[in-house]
C-alpha cells in the first residue's frame, strides 16, 4: 500500500522564515515528492501551535493520512507535541516524524539559497525515513530500583544527587578505595536510602563490611 504523507513546514516566525523560503520548500515539497506519497503539503507560521496542531489533526482526517512530517524545531523540543497531535487524530503517534530545519539549517547558515535547498533535502530525507516508520505502542516494565555507582569520582558525587536517592531503594559503589565521596550527605532525604560501600580490592572489604549503612 502507498503511503498517503503530509509534510508541514513551520516558519517558526522568522527564525527559520528569515532564512528558509519556507513558502517554496513547502510547495517544492507537495510536487516534487508527490511519487513518494506526499499528497498535501503546507507551511503555517507556528505549527507548534493550537492552531497549527488543528491543521495537521484535520488533514489526517480529511486525506486519509498515514504518515506525516514535520519540517520545524528540534524533536527534542516538540516531538511530543506532534506526536500528541496525531495521536488526537487517530494516527498513531510514532508513525510522525520531525525534521529540524531550524536547529539544522536556519540557525547555522546566511545564505538563503543554500538554507532552501538544504531544507528540501532535509525534508525530502524525512519522507523516505517516516515510510519505513511502524506503528509502536508503549511497553511498561518493571524496574529494580537500586542503582550501582562504578566509580568514586563525578559519578560517586551524582549519586549523592537527590534525584537519584529520590529514584533508588538503595545506591551501590564499586570503587577501588575511599573517597570524598562516602561520607553521609546532609541531604539525604530520609535514612530508607541506605548507601552500601561495596570496594573491588579484598584489603577494602572489612572496612566496607563495618559500613553498610552511613545513616
Amino acid at each position: 500500500m502507498t503511503e498517503r504523507i503530509g509534510v508541514y513546514v513551520c516558519h517558526c516566525g522568522t527564525n527559520i522564515a528569515g532564512v528558509v523560503d519556507v513558502a517554496e520548500v513547502s510547495k517544492w515539497a507537495g510536487e516534487k515528492l508527490a511519487h513518494r506519497g506526499v499528497v498535501v503539503s503546507r507551511d503555517y507560521k507556528f505549527m507548534c501551535s493550537s492552531l497549527g496542531q488543528e491543521l495537521i489533526q484535520k488533514d489526517i482526517k480529511e486525506f486519509g493520512l498515514t504518515r506525516v512530517v514535520v519540517a520545524a524545531c528540534s524533536p527534542h523540543l516538540h516531538e511530543a507535541t506532534f506526536r500528541n497531535a496525531c495521536k488526537e487524530a487517530g494516527l498513531n503517534p510514532y508513525l510522525c516524524e520531525m525534521v529540524s530545519i531550524r536547529e539544522q539549517v536556519s540557525r547555522v547558515h546566511t545564505d538563503k539559497e543554500a538554507a532552501t535547498e538544504k531544507a528540501k533535502a532535509m525534508i525530502a530525507g524525512g519522507v523516505a525515513r517516516v515510510a519505513h516508520n511502524e506503528a509502536l505502542e508503549p511497553l511498561r516494565v518493571p524496574i529494580h530500583a537500586d542503582t550501582l555507582v562504578v566509580g568514586g569520582g563525578i559519578a560517586g558525587i551524582q549519586s549523592r544527587s537527590k534525584s537519584l536517592m529520590r529514584a533508588s531503594t538503595s545506591i551501590w559503589w564499586s570503587a577501588n578505595r575511599p573517597s570524598a565521596v562516602t561520607w553521609r550527605s546532609s541531604t539525604r532525604p530520609s535514612p530508607r536510602w541506605i548507601v552500601r560501600h561495596v570496594f573491588s580490592r579484598r584489603k577494602w572489604s572489612r572496612w566496607a563490611a563495618t559500613r553498610t549503612s552511613p545513616c
